[in-house]
């Protein structure tokens, strides 16, 4: 019932940039408080590339501080993901994540999830 859908993933030069989105839908959706990207390269653990608070605090992974930038639009339940000078290490499915809150119509639920990722590559 609850949904991420992640969008903006695609083939890029290296030095070139994407821009993520990731919208959540869910019944009546009450709130959203963190709101995460991570990524998973082929081989690799799922790490965490940055995450956003509601009232807008950020943190980054060291591997992307000053390329990559978290944003919101809490009106549209959507979290971006501005991603620059992006090098071939960045290659990764990208996955949004986010702890909300929603009213199905019979109660109140809250909980982690999970979008369905997108892929970014980057070529030399």
């Amino acid at each position: 019932q609850v949904q991420l859908v992640e969008s903006g993933g695609g083939l890029v030069q290296a030095g070139g940039s994407l821009r993520l989105s990731c919208v959540a839908s869910a019944g009546r959706i009450v709130s959203i408080s963190a709101m995460k990207w991570y990524r998973q390269a082929p081989g690799k653990q799922r790490e965490l590339v940055a995450s956003i608070t509601r009232g807008g605090s950020t943190n980054y992974a060291d591997f992307v501080k000053g390329r990559f930038t978290i944003s919101r639009d809490n009106t549209k339940n959507t979290v971006y993901l501005q991603m620059n000078s992006l090098d071939p290490e960045d290659t990764a499915v990208y996955y949004c994540n986010a702890d909300l809150t929603f009213f199905s119509g019979t109660k109140y639920n809250a909980g982690n999830y999970w979008g369905q990722g997108t892929q970014v590559s980057v070529s030399p």
